[in-house]
């Protein structure tokens, strides 16, 4: 039986890769998925975090690519999928990218598309770490507000332009040492959001978002910095925080705002399971763990948001279930049933 979201004669993965030639072509897009895409509205954007899998050969891609061929030449081609409207770039999260580089990325996609872009780990790390993770020392930079600006926020902004959807501040676990200084922590994220320029008038769909990995900041302190600087939470699906059904109150506290969520980890794997799911899922070609709860929740807050006429940009990862371009799909289905209602 075929797995695909798309109707190919022959079993993509069976030939060999395209090592020689940098271009990469789209898959044949299923009329069906076309339907559902045209049903959705413009605002509403769903995706996936990072693009380079050559397991989506089939999916996403005619063929089986190299990675560096994906990771360079084929954003093009990931927003031919009928449903791929944003894309998360995780590769700013472990180096700063420069303005040649955003716009690089810019130039691949239609005017329609959205990036969300996840802020260097320089900035959001409280530890500076080696390389298999673990904190070495304290990081100096930590939520520098000044350099956050600098490397992060207008080097996006100018290569990206009207392309920019959500700028993600993604706050790494804590060191027990700074749990203990909650009030201090916010502040500090106060002052870095305060120091971001309104930037609407040059991205008029683009905002800050925060992405946490500790529930203990999920307070009214951290809600007030967040409205005090016109940013948003960013709903993080990860085994490290609360179900979604428990987050949903920062949202709503919130409203009325854009919706932006990473669909991370499956909860099965645990709160560092990263390597188990890479494992368990790699090539990343079908679903392999359905989490039905956490997609009918996300889809209803998805539904409500695009009703309002609320920005929305979610992305899914490979290790949320299996298969993001899967994911996405099904999340989709359950998205415009919603949206009839």
């Amino acid at each position: 039986m075929q797995n695909s979201l798309f109707d190919e004669p022959e079993d993509a993965a069976s030939k060999p890769a395209k090592k020689s030639s940098w271009a990469v072509e789209p898959a044949t897009a299923n009329p069906e998925l076309i339907t559902l895409a045209q049903s959705f509205p413009s605002h509403l954007r769903l995706g996936t975090s990072s693009w380079n899998y050559p397991g989506w050969a089939g999916l996403v891609w005619d063929d089986e690519y190299p990675e560096t061929n994906l990771s360079r030449h084929g954003l093009t081609a990931y927003a031919k999928h009928p449903l791929f409207r944003t894309v998360s770039i995780d590769r700013s999260f472990y180096r700063p990218l420069n303005v040649a580089q955003f716009a690089e990325y810019a130039s691949q996609v239609d005017q329609d598309f959205r990036f969300v872009v996840k802020a260097p780990s320089l900035i959001t790390d409280a530890l500076i770490r080696d390389e298999s993770g673990r904190g070495m020392m304290p990081n100096p930079h930590f939520l520098d507000a000044a350099e956050s600006v600098q490397m992060f926020v207008e080097p996006a902004l100018e290569g990206l332009g009207r392309r920019l959807g959500a700028l993600v501040f993604q706050i790494s676990p804590l060191p027990n040492s700074l749990l203990a200084r909650m009030p201090e922590m916010i502040d500090r994220l106060h002052q870095l959001l305060s120091a971001i320029p309104d930037f609407r008038h040059l991205a008029p769909d683009g905002v800050v978002a925060v992405e946490v990995r500790d529930p203990q900041w999920l307070t009214p302190q951290f809600v007030q910095a967040l409205r005090d600087t016109r940013a948003t939470y960013c709903m993080g699906l990860h085994a490290k925080m609360p179900p979604i059904s428990e987050q949903l109150p920062i949202l709503r506290a919130l409203w009325p705002g854009p919706l932006v969520c990473r669909w991370n980890l499956n909860p099965l794997h645990g709160a560092y399971g990263y390597e188990d799911a890479q494992q368990a899922y790699s090539p990343y070609d079908k679903m392999i763990d359905p989490d039905l709860g956490t997609r009918a929740t996300l889809a209803k807050v998805i539904a409500g948001t695009a009703k309002a006429g609320q920005n929305v940009y979610v992305t899914l990862s490979n290790k949320a279930e299996g298969s993001a371009p899967f994911s996405i799909v099904e999340l989709a289905k359950e998205v415009r049933q919603l949206l009839k209602c």
